[in-house]
């Protein structure tokens, strides 16, 4: 039987005389995670190929497309502005350049019972949303590189044990990696914005369910500051801020 990881995508070959009678788990020998194995009516395990057409990058929703899309071209025109401005005041040192215009950003929601509120609050406030069913959709649509923030929560995709499958994934990230990620946990017990509990757990931020309302407001503060911590690192590596 062929298997394929949810988190780092490498196929596994298990001898058909070693696997159990029922669904079972295996963990996988490159990344860790533990991979459940589901099988059909005939008692065979899904195949690679069934996998990879069930495990689609994660949708994005219709609401926000076209507020990001609007958004996402006068961030491109700005940034064409500015362009020539820079080129202007090269020969004309008198003149600034200002930049008041805010990147349209791309965030993966991995929720539970909070999934369709997030995702209508952010779409509003002109993020391209993308709402993932489970961990390998997350994975997925990571994989392509643009979706810079993740938000997840302790409930989503429980049955497959999904905050712990991306929490790992964070974790085995290197360090150029993570520092492309914004990785956000949405929870009832968390204090928002308690940076010392977010460190610990290898997270950017913490947001308590009841401060969902503000969640646009928060993010916006959040991710500011973390821009202006690697400010220089960023400009130093030629790397656009998250």
């Amino acid at each position: 039987m062929i298997i394929r990881c949810d988190n780092c995508s490498v196929s596994l070959q298990l001898e058909e005389s070693k696997i159990p009678a029922g669904d079972f788990s295996v963990r996988c020998p490159r990344c860790q995670n533990l991979l459940r194995v589901q099988k059909d009516a005939s008692g065979k395990g899904i195949s690679a190929v069934d996998q990879l057409a069930a495990n689609q990058p994660a949708a994005p929703t219709t609401e926000s497309s076209k507020e990001f899309a609007e958004k996402e071209s006068g961030f491109q025109i700005n940034s064409a502005l500015r362009t020539l401005m820079s080129a202007l005041q090269s020969q004309n040192s008198e003149l600034t350049v200002e930049d008041d215009s805010e990147k349209p950003r791309r965030v993966l929601v991995c929720l539970g019972a909070k999934a369709d509120e997030t995702a209508r609050l952010l779409a509003k406030s002109g993020y391209k949303v993308y709402v993932a069913q489970t961990p390998a959709q997350a994975n997925e649509r990571l994989r392509e590189g643009k979706t810079e923030i993740m938000i997840f929560s302790p409930d989503f995709a429980a049955e497959m044990g999904g905050a712990a499958v991306l929490q790992q994934k964070a974790n085995s990230m290197y360090s150029s990696e993570r520092r492309r990620l914004f990785l956000i946990s949405l929870e009832d017990g968390g204090t928002t914005m308690n940076a010392h509990d977010a460190f610990l757990r290898n997270l950017n931020l913490v947001v308590n369910t009841n401060d969902l309302p503000q969640l646009p407001l928060i993010l916006n503060r959040a991710i500011g500051d973390y821009n202006n911590l690697y400010g220089f690192f960023n400009r130093a590596s030629n790397l656009a801020p998250i």
